[in-house]
């Protein structure tokens, strides 16, 4: 009789728990694993932040002592990259403190767009 109330009890406590969370989480979007792939792929590509260390016009380089870029996991460093538009160049100057966007296309990593860093 003892253990016939310890299971209606838990069996109670247990069933009240499920309808909490089930009330809690009503409406809710359920994330799947093509969901979470789906809205990571969405987000645009966070901005490095760094700053100039170089501009080589004959080349279309420019070197960039940079933070963290999270959508190439790399980590800080200072690095030569190639640039997309090479009119990005004219835009800056060694010492200037930027926000970036690089991405990796036909083999290297380019800088896609410079901002100045706010």
């Amino acid at each position: 009789m003892k253990n016939l109330k310890t299971l209606l009890i838990l069996t109670a406590m247990l069933a009240g728990a499920t309808s909490a969370y089930a009330a809690s989480h009503a409406g809710a979007p359920m994330a799947t694993g093509d969901a979470k792939k789906e809205t990571a792929t969405a987000a645009p590509a966070d901005m490095a932040e760094g700053e100039i260390r170089k501009v080589d016009m004959a080349t279309k380089k420019i070197t960039i002592k940079h933070g963290e870029i999270k959508n190439l996991d790399m980590p800080g460093m200072t690095m030569v990259f190639q640039v997309m538009d090479p009119a990005m160049l004219d835009k800056v100057k060694a010492g200037d403190k930027i926000r970036f966007k690089a991405e990796k296309a036909n083999g290297a990593i380019v800088v896609t767009d410079i901002q100045p860093a706010r």
